[in-house]
This record gives C-alpha cells, sequence and structure tokens, in this order.
C-alpha cells in the first residue's frame, strides 16, 4: 500500500485554484509545485485538510468554503480616506495593492477600491475573502516525518 500524506510529513503537489465561476486565480502549472508540512499552517485550512491520506501520484477536487480558506468578507476592514491624507508615489487606481505598515512592524496588503477626486476607498480584505475556492490537486512528492 502506498504512503500516505499525514500531520509533520513535507508534500509537493500541482494545483489549480478556481472560483465558482471557473476563473483561475493561481495555479502551479508550468512552475514548481507547492512545498510545505502537512499541519504546520501554511497552507490555508481546507487545503491542508484535503491532501491528509493522498497518495503520490493521486489527484483531487477540493471544494473549499469560505470559512475555511480566507475566511468572511469583513465590512470593518473597507475604510474611505480623504485623498489629501496619503501619500502616494503613483496615482491611485482601483485594484491598485498597497502595504500598510502596522505599529507592530508588520504590514498587511491592502487593495484601493474605490479612487473619487476628494477620497480613496482602501480595502484589508484578503481577495478571495468571502469566496468559495476549488482547487484541483495532484500529490507529486512526499517526504515522511522523521521519527525521533
Amino acid at each position: 500500500m502506498a504512503e500516505q500524506a499525514e500531520k509533520g510529513d513535507t508534500i509537493r503537489v500541482h494545483y489549480t485554484g478556481s472560483l465558482e465561476s471557473g476563473e483561475v486565480f493561481d495555479s502551479s502549472e508550468g512552475g514548481e509545485p507547492l512545498e510545505f508540512e502537512v499541519g504546520a499552517g501554511h497552507v490555508i485550512e481546507g487545503f491542508d485538510e484535503g491532501v491528509r491520506s493522498m497518495s503520490v501520484g493521486a489527484k483531487k477536487r477540493l471544494v473549499i468554503e469560505a470559512d475555511q480558506a480566507y475566511g468572511e468578507r469583513n465590512d470593518a476592514l473597507v475604510q474611505q480616506v480623504a485623498r489629501a491624507s496619503i501619500n502616494l508615489d503613483h496615482e491611485p487606481e482601483v485594484g491598485m495593492q498597497l502595504a500598510l505598515q502596522l505599529p507592530d512592524g508588520n504590514q498587511i496588503p491592502i487593495t484601493i477600491t474605490e479612487v473619487t477626486p476628494d477620497t480613496i476607498t482602501l480595502d484589508a480584505n484578503h481577495p478571495l475573502a468571502g469566496s468559495k475556492l476549488i482547487f484541483d490537486i495532484e500529490l507529486v512528492g512526499l517526504d515522511k516525518k522523521q521519527q525521533a
């Protein structure tokens, strides 16, 4: 029987991620497979759970609800600010990505969602928040965790 992926193993998967509409938002096709340790929190929860018990060569479709992916959209993370209060190197445009510096030194990505002559609307939700995600995956490599 083939070895199956379990918590602590390092695996490599090829994947294509799409939305319910069929729009592809990410893929490893034509590149290196995604490598991560199962159960270590390096990928979204639904993806991490979905690869467990897969064997090398296995293919699977994961349908991951928003709460197991990037969470639901949070309207509190959308803020309208005065255009004059933001100093940008470029003219602000809808879809532009910025990094907001937090007091602890971390940064969070924010997206400009609306621009008017007086205001800019900033959204700190993950772009895929509130979305059901569909991943077609193939397990292409498995390194069992080392036993102590």
